[in-house]
């Protein structure tokens, strides 16, 4: 048998500068298998390449990218790539430098998705009467608004951690039930926790919106973490920022409430990358429970 065959096929990759992902089973670049690809393009990652994840890239100087054909702004060197629910599970990302170029295929992590349903909400936040429909559709203009612009600012790069500690009470992605009618499906992450907890921003980021009373959110923050990628924060209790407000990971933004579609105190959060809604568990570093108070000590024997 030839000698060749033995060896991993770097030679193959770096001939068609091209890396099949599928083949070892995971949704990310193996460096590993292609080092001459990280090496010329990329110098690091981090991030989930699944539906609802987020990737962050640090490019070598000059390198240019585009996903699926449409170039993606880069800043500091950075650029930043997400994908919805339901985004295909076949991605193309194209890098060049100078004369080099390469296509990279990707194989996004297929999800499942949960059904949830509530119960015991008024008629009203169900199916809205007539009455305030203006409002919702102004509201709704308000909210693309606030996330049509492109701030060139690399917050996204940094880690991000959870706004607020408590019980996981609704997931990313689930289908929903609202007093047993079909609605959309939940795109944020519910977390559990008692009225006027604070919330802490996530990541650093400039606040694009700030609005108490919101018809679905009730109290609603946005949080622009720089190229497309947004935080949302739902049915705050009181807000502690306004619109132009530039904040450091860890200052309080809010604090948690029940208000708009909610049935008890938590905080919905939800995060974009453009259009796409991204899921929060994916990007934030482990877990939003709390600690388990230490056991107490066994009494002495007598």
């Amino acid at each position: 048998m030839p000698k060749y065959r033995c060896k991993p096929s770097w030679r193959k990759i770096k001939m068609l500068k091209v890396v099949s992902l599928a083949a070892f089973g995971i949704a990310m670049f193996s460096y590993a298998q292609a080092a001459d690809i990280s090496s010329d393009f990329v110098k690091s990652q981090s991030g989930k390449f699944s539906q609802g994840g987020m990737v962050v890239l640090q490019l070598t100087k000059g390198t240019k990218v585009s996903l699926n054909g449409e170039a993606l702004p880069v800043v500091d060197n950075y650029t930043v790539l997400g994908f919805g629910r339901d985004a295909k599970l076949a991605q193309n990302i194209r890098f060049t430098r100078g004369q080099k170029s390469a296509q990279v295929p990707i194989t996004l992590t297929k999800r499942s998705y949960n059904i949830q349903r509530i119960d015991g909400l008024p008629p009203t936040m169900v199916t809205p009467p007539e009455a305030a429909l203006a409002r919702i559709l102004a509201q709704g203009k308000l909210k693309r608004a606030a996330r049509a612009g492109l701030r060139r600012e690399a917050d996204f790069s940094h880690p991000f951690s959870w706004p607020v500690k408590g019980r996981i009470s609704g997931v990313y992605g689930s289908q929903r039930f609202y007093n047993g009618e079909a609605r959309r499906p939940h795109f944020g992450i519910d977390i559990a926790a008692p009225r006027g907890t604070k919330v802490v921003a996530p990541a650093p980021g400039q606040v694009t919106l700030a609005e108490p009373d919101m018809y679905f959110e009730g109290g609603l923050v946005f949080i622009d973490h720089g190229l497309k990628v947004t935080s949302a924060f739902m049915h705050l209790d009181s807000l502690n920022v306004e619109v132009g407000d530039v904040v450091a990971a860890g200052d309080v933004i809010a604090t948690v409430g029940s208000t708009g579609r909610s049935t008890g105190p938590h905080l919905d959060w939800r995060m974009f990358w453009g259009g796409a809604r991204l899921d929060p568990a994916l990007v934030a570093a482990g877990s939003p429970s709390p600690p388990s108070p230490p056991s107490p000590p066994n009494p002495p024997r007598p």
